[in-house]
């Protein structure tokens, strides 16, 4: 497949080398000076592109970026992209760094998104840490093999998704609509704790919709207080606290 990747962060970046190594061809962007950019894709063996280029000619396009920074892309970036490429967002948002959006009593977080980029996309890559996305990966069929959520309302886009989220070591579980996609947000049992299959439907399941904001909030400030960033074991560690029901 021929992938476009927005954002190379600790996400984008490291789907961007999944996906080279697999044999698609894959092109990145991000918002540093193209000479900085070219460096960067080669050590994920992509190709840099600025934001018109990257969404040009590809099968399937993901925004892996900040959840503020959807607001300053430019405008009509998809207008003239085929409706049969597949769109995919992984942010999640946090009131501390992006702000309060109201919008988001109303809306998902991935709905909000869509209504942005005037597109349907697909809700994945969102709900697991940085280590898990690098280092868990495993072959199809491995016992204990970790499931990531789909949200979206295309079933055939969602079939293309399962197939890239395969190839970087870990099966799918459809997690509905978009407007469910708030199954996968911060704050619910789905969220970063690692889960196989069965475990996350059950999480998808058990997500309380009030309740989320709140968790995602006591986590994230008692995180913001520590001396040191904890570590990804410890991060993992806490969201199964929580996704158990245990408060500190």
């Amino acid at each position: 497949m021929k992938i476009g990747i927005i954002g190379t962060g600790a996400i984008g970046s490291i789907l961007a080398e999944k996906f080279a190594q697999a044999g698609h061809d894959v092109k990145v962007t991000n918002t540093r000076e193209m000479s900085e950019l070219e460096k960067i894709a080669a050590s994920l063996g992509a190709t840099a592109a600025t934001i018109q280029e990257v969404v040009k000619d590809v099968d399937a396009i993901i925004f892996s970026m900040p959840f503020n920074a959807y607001k300053d892309l430019p405008k009509n970036l998809l207008k003239e992209v085929p409706q049969d490429v597949v769109v995919m967002d992984t942010s999640n948002y946090y009131p501390f760094r992006d702000g309060e959006i109201t919008e988001l009593e109303q809306l998902s977080e991935s709905e909000y998104i869509s209504k942005i980029l005037d597109r349907p996309i697909v809700k994945v890559f969102n709900n697991m840490l940085e280590g898990t996305l690098k280092h868990k990966g495993k072959p199809a069929g491995s016992l204990a093999r970790v499931a990531i959520s789909i949200a979206g309302d295309n079933p055939e886009h969602k079939r293309v998704v399962a197939q890239l989220v395969d190839v970087t070591g870990f099966d799918t579980v459809d997690g509905g609509s978009l407007s469910e996609s708030w199954r996968q947000q911060p704050g619910t049992p789905a969220y970063c704790t690692e889960l196989n299959e069965a475990e996350l439907k059950q999480a998808l399941a058990n997500a309380e919709k009030g309740k989320a904001p709140a968790i995602r909030d006591f986590i994230m400030d008692n995180l913001r207080k520590l001396d040191s960033w904890p570590s990804y074991e410890e991060i993992l560690a806490g969201n199964r606290l929580h996704e158990m029901g245990i408060r500190e």
